[in-house]
């Protein structure tokens, strides 16, 4: 695909969050013919419209015809809209191409591209790597389901870098066809997005297919700690060269030796990182550290720049962020943990009691799956949100105190911190989506912090 190819071509996109207004953008400043449809009204896309000013773009709002759809060339797809919609049936059925934003920015990018997908600890990862290569001198583009569409890179006048390095979602990665990223990266995957998928296989191989369109020249980067991972793998033969993240010898990849890091070539031990002075909790950073090392080094950084940016690395908000000690209680913002694995991997952090806050909208996750981990470092368990009532069906008798109830976030706040002692931690790790009383798992997070500065 190309500026000809698309010049004059008619094209819809559908869905007008960030992504889509982007993509709208990169279509019309390639020259081609571009209906926007969404299913939200003029009044609640505001911003969007506002972005679109001056553009030469039909508006469909409020709903989607299928004269426009079957009118087109191309159908471009936002992240959040479904690619099983079923009018797309009917499209499909007449050979028009339904693709989404990352398939059509991949195909205008000149540079090397390295992606990086997984359930958990994606947006951490991706971050790492970019400040690896920034510290080994690269210019880096940093975008995808990370926050600035990959399409944005591709536009007319975008700046030219040495790497783009792109997080991935499942959602991309459905509408890929020839998606072929020069380093891939499969950190783990675990139960979510279950309101979206039909099975927890649907949604592994989705997150597989980052690795469908590589080539033998290409890096598959595979952490195969993490169970589901590793069983792919094993059903799923790679053809890129494949580099493994373990705590046991590997023949390439990362091999995790206490607060070492140890890489490995052919069986070769070609160079080692320290973790002592990393600012990330948990194993499951280790692994996220390891995989980061590897995709960083395969696209060019130094071995001195990985290890400066391990060492100055904070982490990001809302993952396990320390918001505050009142009266010797630690207070940690994990609201970006919308899934039970995600929540497994925070209390894993902490070797005293946790009194921890769950709850907001299910995403059909296994609450159940957390009864171990719960019984064993949770002392009190304060469930709030829409998905309450399935929280204590399945957890109510797991804590080692007790079980109680919020209607709020401030009152779950009030209810965890009298549950704590001195040296223990309250910790906001819902397993759920944010939607049902909040904007978003930023908006919870940031609510959280203020929620918290208040009982100083």
């Amino acid at each position: 695909m190309n500026q000809q190819t698309l010049r004059h071509k008619p094209i819809v996109v559908v869905g007008l969050g960030r992504s889509g207004v982007a993509a709208a953008r990169f279509l019309v400043n390639q020259g081609a013919r571009v209906t926007v449809t969404d299913r939200a009204t003029a009044d609640t896309l505001a911003d969007s419209l506002a972005a679109l000013a001056g553009l030469d773009v039909q508006l469909r709002l409020g709903g989607h015809a299928l004269d426009d759809f079957t009118a087109a060339e191309l159908v471009v797809l936002s992240p959040g809209v479904p690619h099983t919609l079923p009018l797309l049936d009917a499209v499909r059925a007449r050979g028009i191409a339904v693709i989404g934003e990352m398939e059509l920015a991949a195909g205008f990018i000149a540079e090397p591209i390295l992606a990086i997908t997984g359930t958990n600890g994606k947006t951490t990862t991706t971050e790492m790597v970019a400040a690896m290569l920034r510290s080994s001198g690269k210019r880096v583009f940093v975008g995808g389901n990370i926050g600035t569409p990959l399409v944005v890179h591709a536009d007319v006048g975008a700046e030219r870098v040495d790497v783009v390095v792109a997080e991935v979602s499942s959602f991309q990665l459905d509408t890929c066809v020839g998606f072929r990223p020069d380093i891939a990266v499969l950190l783990n995957i675990a139960d979510d997005h279950l309101d979206r998928y039909a099975s927890f296989e649907a949604y592994a191989q989705s997150k597989w297919r980052i690795f469908t369109n590589q080539r033998s020249s290409d890096a598959a980067i595979v952490n195969i700690m993490d169970p589901a991972v590793a069983a792919l793998m094993d059903s799923h033969p790679l053809r890129a060269r494949r580099q493994c993240v373990a705590d046991w010898a590997v023949r390439d990849g990362a091999r995790i030796a206490g607060d070492r890091i140890v890489l490995v070539d052919h069986g070769r031990e070609t160079a080692e990182v320290s973790l002592e002075k990393s600012a990330l909790l948990g194993p499951h950073n280790r692994e996220n550290t390891a995989a980061a090392c590897l995709a960083a080094r395969q696209a060019g950084a130094t071995d001195a720049g990985i290890q400066q940016t391990i060492d100055d690395f904070t982490g990001l908000a809302h993952r396990l962020e320390t918001v505050a000690w009142v009266r010797g209680v630690r207070f940690v913002n994990d609201s970006k943990a919308t899934n039970s694995d995600a929540v497994k991997r925070a209390l894993e952090c902490f070797d005293r009691p946790v009194s921890l806050i769950m709850g907001g909208r299910s995403k059909r996750g296994d609450f159940l799956s957390l009864r171990s981990h719960v019984r064993r470092h949770v002392k009190t368990l304060v469930a709030m949100g829409e998905a309450k009532p399935e929280i204590v069906a399945a957890l109510v008798a797991a804590p080692q105190h007790e079980l109680v109830e919020a209607d709020t976030l401030a009152d779950a706040v009030a209810k965890a911190f009298a549950a704590a002692a001195p040296g223990e931690t309250v910790l906001l790790s819902p397993a759920c989506a944010s939607f049902d009383m909040f904007d978003s798992y930023a908006d919870r997070g940031n609510q959280f912090r203020k929620i918290v500065e208040g009982l100083r």
